[in-house]
C-alpha cells in the first residue's frame, strides 16, 4: 500500500503541472490583408517561453493559465492577449506609428518620439532588394543632410560621405562609424546584409557625446542578432553584369593624322593601322555576392553568425574587387544580473586598381583610351610579345600597357568587443567594454620588364608596402533610467574612455629583375637594384570622460545635455571640452492643440546646440619637429640628419559649435510624416598646413588659422499615400547647404589642383569663397579672325596677365535629394530609387587633354568643328596654340543631375509554396542600377570628386573611372 501512495506523491506535481499549464494553438494574420504572417514571435509576457508562426502562420505555446501572450511582428503593431483558450486567433495592425521607433543614440537607445536633436534612421529593409557593395552606399540618397557620393566607378573604391557640408581643411570631412561599439574611420569589412540598422547623429547636440571625433558627424552601425524562437537559416544571392552608359568618342586615323599636320607635327600616311581604343578596353563587368546566415535564440542565448563573399570586376580591366567576411554576434544571460555580449567579424579585401584622376602620361587609364592615337596597334610588330610604343611620345603607354601595371592590395581585418553589463540595481547599469580592430594591408605593384616601355627602361620595376594598424580601446560606461510617478522619465549615462593607435609601416622600391619575372612570380629580392627602402612607425592615445543627462515630462517637455572632455597625445594643448544642450516640445499634447489632432497627430519642436571637436586628418606628431635622415657615402658617421617639418607647440583642437532647431510632424495616423531642420555650423581654430617658400627648403607646419561657415535647411518626407491590397509608400529627402571659408589667418590664399598639361591650379582657398571655388579665366568663345580664345581683360590693361583670373564655377551644390518610391500589389513591388544634385559645377579638364590640340594626343570628335578659317563660327578654337586651354569657363559646365539609381522588381512566394520546400520565405528580384542619368554634363559621369582626401579640390574630372550601368537578379531564402 505504502508503495502506491508513493508512487501517486511523486506523480502529484506532474498532475498539478498539468492542471496548471495549457497548450494554446492559433493562427497570425495580417488584419489589413487576411494573409498569414510567417516568424511572429510569440512569447509568455516576462519570461523566455517562446515560439514563432510557421509557413501558414499558426503557432504552438506551452504556457500557464491566465498568463499573457506577446505577438511581435516588424512593422506591426504588439499585441498582447490573456491566454483564456485553447485557440486563440490573432489579427495584427501595421504599425503606423513609426515616431514609436526605438533608435541606438550615442552608448544608449531612446524613443524615436523622444530625441531632441537631428538623427537621421536607415533601416535594412531599405536596402533589402537593392544590391549594394558597401554599407555608405545604403547611406545615399536616404538621409537629409547627408551627402554621399562615389568619386569614382571603380571596384572597391572608397565612398565619400559627408554630414551638413566639410568642415575642415586638413584634420578630415569624414564622419566617424561606431559599429556595435566599436569606432572606426572604415566600414569597407562589413557586409551590408549584417546591418540591422543606422542612424546617422548630424548636429552636434546629438553628436557631442562622441566629442573630438564627432565634427563631421557619426554613423551609428548596429548588426543583426538573433530573436526568439527556433533558429532561422538566411541564404541571399545576387549576380550580374554591367556596362559603361557613355562614350567618348575619338578621332579616327584620317581624322588624326589631318590634326597632326595642322599642329605642325609629321605623320606616316601609309600606316592605316586603326585601333577603338574605347571598344578594346570597355568591356563587361560583373558582380557576385552570397550570403549564408543562423541566428536564433534559446532561454538565456542569442546567437547570429554568418558568412559572405563578394566580387566586383568592372568594366575596365585590371580593375577588381572582392572581400570574404564572417560575422558572429552572441548575447548571453549568465544570471539574472549579468548579461554578456560580443561581436566579432573577420574580413580578407583584395583590390586590384586601375589608376584613373589622371593625365594619360601619369598612367591615367581613363585619358589614356582617349589621347593615345588611334594609328598605333596594340602589339609591336617588330618586337613580338611588346606592346606597342607612343611614336610621338616614348613615356606615354598604350591603355593595354597602362592596363598590364599589377597594383594589388590585400588586407586582413579583425574587429572584436567584449561587453559585460551587469544590473547593480533596477535601472541602473555597470557596463564595461573591450574592443580592438587589427588591419594587416599589403600593397604590390609590378611592372613588367619586355611588355611596356617604362618597364624596360628599367629592366622591371617593383614596390611593395607592409602596414599593420592596431587600434584598442576601453570603455566604462554607468547608465541609469528610471519612471517617477508615470509622469517623469529621468535617464544619465556616464563614462571614461581610452583609446590606444599604433601604425607599423615597411617599403621598398626595386628594379631590374631576373629575366623571365612575372607578377605571379615576383619577389623583391628577385631585382638587382634596391632604389628606396624605409621603415616607420607611429602611434597616439586618447583619453576621454562623458556623462549625459536625459529627462522628459509624460514625453511633453524634454531635455537633453551632454558633457565630454577629451585629451589628446596628437595636440600640445591636449585637452579641450565639448558640451552640448538640446530640449523638446511635443506641443500636440497641450490643450490648445486638440482642434487640430484629428489631422495632425503629432508634432515636436526641437531646439539644440553643442561644440565638438577634430584633430582626425593631423599627423601624431605635427606638434615636435620633424627631421630628414639620408644615406650618406662615407660610413662610419652615420646618416646625415637635417631639419624637416617645423613643428607648432601652440597646436591645439579644432572645434566646431552647431546649432539646429527643427519641426517633426506625423500626419493622418503616421501616414505622413515630416522632418524638418535649419542648422548654422562654425569651425574655429582650423588645422591646416602654412604655405611656406619652397626656397626654405622646411615643411610647412601644421597651425590652427581659420574658420568655417556651413549653415542649411533640410527636410525628409515619408508617406503612405496607398494602403490595402495595394500599396504605394515614398520619401522624399532634400539638402540646402551653404559653405564658406569665412577667415584665413597667415595664408590668404591657396592654390592647389594643378593641371600638369597647362600647370595651372584651377582652385583657389580664400576667405570669403566656398571650398571648391574654381580659378581661372571668363572666356568670351573664339575670335572669328584669328580662332583663339578671347579671355576677358578684367583689370583693363589691354593684355591678358595672370591678373585677369577670377573665381569662375562653385563645385557646391545648391541642393542635393533622395527620392524613392515602392509600389507594391499582391506579391510584387516595384522600387524606384532616384538622387542627384543641383546648382553644382564641374571642372571637366578631362577636354583639355581631349579638345585641347597642343600636342599629339588623340582628340574627341568634338574638334571636328574647330577653327580653320577667318571668320568661322564656331566654339572650338584653332589647333596648336596651348594659350587656349588655359583654365577657362570654357571648361567650367553645369554638373546638376537626376539619375535613376536602382529600379528592383521583386516577387514574394506564397508561404504554401515556400512549405513545399521546408522554406519559410523566398522573394526573388531583378534590379537594374544607374538606368539612365539626366545631365548636361558633357563628361562620362557627373557624380565625381577628383580626390576624396582634399576637401577643397571638389567636382574635378580628370579622366574618373565612370559609374557602369549594372543588371542583377537575386533572391533572399529564409528557412
Amino acid at each position: 500500500m505504502y508503495k502506491i501512495l508513493l508512487v501517486m506523491a511523486m506523480l502529484c506535481p506532474l498532475f498539478a503541472f498539468a492542471q496548471n499549464n495549457r497548450n494554446i494553438t492559433g493562427t497570425v494574420t495580417d488584419a489589413a490583408t487576411g494573409e498569414t504572417l510567417i516568424g511572429v514571435s510569440v512569447v509568455q509576457k516576462g519570461t523566455t517561453n517562446g515560439t514563432m508562426t510557421d509557413v501558414d502562420g499558426k503557432y504552438s505555446i506551452n504556457v500557464p493559465e491566465n498568463s499573457t501572450l506577446v505577438f511581435t511582428y516588424l512593422g506591426f503593431n504588439t499585441v498582447e492577449i490573456k491566454a483564456s483558450s485553447s485557440t486563440i486567433d490573432v489579427k495584427m495592425q501595421e504599425q503606423t506609428r513609426a515616431l514609436d521607433e526605438v533608435i541606438v543614440i550615442g552608448y544608449g537607445t531612446q524613443r524615436k518620439a523622444d530625441i531632441t536633436t537631428a538623427v537621421a534612421s536607415v533601416s535594412a529593409e531599405e536596402w533589402e532588394n537593392r544590391p549594394i557593395m558597401s554599407a555608405q552606399q545604403a547611406l545615399q540618397g536616404k538621409a537629409s543632410g547627408v551627402q554621399v557620393v562615389q568619386p569614382s566607378g571603380k571596384p572597391g573604391v572608397g565612398i565619400q560621405v559627408r554630414v551638413r557640408g566639410a568642415t575642415s581643411l586638413n584634420a578630415g570631412n569624414d564622419p566617424i562609424y561606431v559599429v556595435d561599439g566599436i569606432i572606426t574611420n572604415d566600414i569597407s569589412n562589413i557586409s551590408p546584409s549584417d546591418i540591422e540598422n543606422m542612424q546617422i547623429l548630424k548636429d552636434a547636440s546629438s553628436a557631442a557625446i562622441y566629442g573630438s571625433r564627432a565634427a563631421n558627424g557619426v554613423v551609428l552601425i548596429t548588426t543583426k542578432r538573433g530573436a526568439k524562437g527556433k533558429a532561422q537559416v538566411d541564404i541571399s544571392m545576387y549576380a550580374g553584369f554591367s556596362n559603361i552608359t557613355k562614350n567618348i568618342k575619338t578621332l579616327n586615323t584620317k581624322e588624326y593624322y589631318n590634326l597632326m599636320e595642322e599642329i605642325g607635327l609629321s605623320v606616316d600616311r601609309t600606316n592605316h593601322n586603326y585601333t577603338n581604343w574605347a571598344k578594346e578596353m570597355y568591356g563587361t563587368g560583373y558582380q557576385q555576392n552570397y550570403q549564408a546566415s543562423v541566428s536564433g535564440s534559446t532561454d538565456k542565448t542569442s546567437y547570429y553568425v554568418s558568412g559572405n563573399y563578394q566580387q566586383e570586376k568592372g568594366v575596365i580591366s585590371p580593375a577588381e574587387y572582392d572581400r570574404f567576411s564572417f560575422r558572429s554576434n552572441i548575447s548571453s544571460e549568465v544570471t539574472s544580473w549579468l548579461k554578456i555580449n560580443t561581436n566579432m567579424s573577420f574580413a580578407r579585401n583584395t583590390r586590384m586598381d586601375a589608376t584613373d584622376n589622371a593625365n594619360s602620361g601619369r598612367g591615367g587609364i581613363i585619358m589614356s583610351i582617349i589621347n593615345t592615337p588611334p594609328s598605333m596597334p596594340i602589339w609591336d610588330v617588330d618586337n613580338p610579345g611588346q606592346y606597342a610604343t607612343n611614336p610621338y611620345q616614348s613615356s606615354w603607354e598604350n591603355p593595354y600597357a597602362q592596363a598590364n601595371t599589377y597594383d594589388k592590395n590585400r588586407e586582413y581585418r579583425f574587429m572584436g568587443n567584449l561587453e559585460l553589463d551587469f544590473t547593480i540595481l533596477e535601472g541602473l547599469h555597470f557596463k564595461p567594454r573591450f574592443s580592438a580592430d587589427f588591419t594587416s594591408h599589403t600593397w604590390d605593384k609590378f611592372i613588367d620588364p619586355i611588355k611596356t616601355g617604362y618597364g624596360r627602361q628599367a629592366n622591371g620595376r617593383g614596390e611593395h608596402a607592409d602596414d599593420d594598424y592596431l587600434t584598442w580601446q576601453s570603455e566604462n560606461i554607468l547608465s541609469y533610467n528610471k519612471k517617477f510617478n508615470e509622469s517623469h522619465n529621468f535617464g544619465f549615462v556616464g563614462g571614461a574612455t581610452f583609446q590606444r593607435y599604433r601604425h607599423n609601416n615597411a617599403y621598398m622600391s626595386v628594379e631590374d629583375f631576373v629575366k623571365g619575372t612575372t607578377y605571379e612570380t615576383m619577389t623583391l629580392n628577385m631585382a638587382n637594384k634596391i632604389n628606396n627602402a624605409t621603415t616607420s612607425k607611429d602611434g597616439n592615445s586618447l583619453i576621454s570622460y562623458l556623462a549625459r543627462v536625459q529627462y522628459d515630462y509624460e514625453s511633453r517637455y524634454l531635455f537633453t545635455a551632454n558633457f565630454r572632455t577629451d585629451g589628446s597625445s596628437k595636440l600640445y594643448h591636449k585637452w579641450a571640452y565639448f558640451p552640448s544642450a538640446s530640449a523638446g516640445w511635443r506641443f500636440s499634447s497641450e490643450k490648445f492643440f486638440e482642434p487640430l489632432t484629428n489631422v495632425v497627430d503629432d508634432a515636436k519642436l526641437r531646439i539644440g546646440w553643442g561644440r565638438i571637436g577634430n584633430q582626425g586628418g593631423i599627423g601624431s606628431y605635427d606638434s615636435y619637429d620633424k627631421y630628414n635622415i639620408s644615406k650618406q657615402e662615407t660610413s662610419g658617421e652615420g646618416p646625415a640628419v637635417t631639419p624637416g617639418k617645423l613643428g607648432n607647440r601652440d597646436l591645439k583642437w579644432e572645434k566646431t559649435t552647431q546649432y539646429n532647431a527643427g519641426f517633426d510632424f506625423s500626419f493622418f495616423n503616421s501616414r505622413l510624416i515630416a522632418e524638418i531642420d535649419a542648422y548654422y555650423k562654425k569651425t574655429t581654430d582650423l588645422l591646416l598646413e602654412t604655405k611656406l617658400p619652397s626656397s626654405t627648403g622646411i615643411s610647412f607646419p601644421m597651425r590652427n588659422d581659420g574658420e568655417m561657415v556651413n549653415k542649411g535647411f533640410e527636410f525628409n518626407l515619408n508617406g503612405k499615400i496607398l494602403t490595402g491590397s495595394f500599396k504605394w509608400d515614398a520619401n522624399l529627402n532634400m539638402s540646402f547647404n551653404k559653405n564658406k571659408l569665412s577667415k584665413l589667418g597667415l595664408t590668404k590664399r591657396i592654390y592647389t589642383a594643378n593641371i600638369e598639361s597647362t600647370n595651372d591650379d584651377i582652385i583657389i582657398v580664400k576667405e570669403g569663397l566656398p571650398l571648391g571655388s574654381f580659378y581661372g579665366y571668363i572666356s568670351e568663345g573664339v575670335d572669328p579672325e584669328t580662332g583663339d580664345i578671347m579671355y576677358r581683360d578684367l583689370d583693363g590693361n589691354g593684355q591678358i596677365t595672370p591678373d585677369d583670373k577670377t573665381v569662375i564655377g562653385d563645385a557646391q551644390p545648391d541642393f542635393t535629394f533622395g527620392f524613392t518610391h515602392n509600389l507594391s500589389w499582391k506579391n510584387f513591388t516595384l522600387s524606384a530609387f532616384f538622387n542627384g544634385s543641383y546648382g553644382n559645377d564641374i571642372f571637366n579638364a578631362t577636354r583639355i587633354d581631349s579638345e585641347g590640340m597642343f600636342d599629339s594626343k588623340n582628340q574627341s570628335t568634338t574638334v571636328l568643328n574647330r577653327w580653320v578659317r577667318p571668320g568661322m563660327i564656331t566654339d572650338v578654337p584653332r589647333a596648336g596654340n596651348l594659350q587656349n586651354s588655359w583654365a577657362s569657363t570654357r571648361f567650367v559646365e553645369d554638373g546638376s543631375f537626376i539619375r535613376l539609381k536602382s529600379l528592383t522588381l521583386s516577387y514574394n512566394f506564397d508561404p504554401k509554396i515556400c512549405r513545399l520546400f521546408a522554406a519559410s520565405k523566398l522573394n526573388i528580384y531583378g534590379t537594374v542600377n544607374n538606368l539612365f542619368t539626366l545631365t548636361k554634363y558633357r563628361g562620362y559621369d557627373p557624380e565625381l570628386s577628383w580626390t576624396s582626401g582634399n576637401a577643397a579640390q571638389l567636382g574635378i574630372d580628370m579622366g574618373t573611372y565612370p559609374q557602369a550601368r549594372t543588371f542583377i537578379f537575386g533572391f533572399n531564402l529564409t528557412f
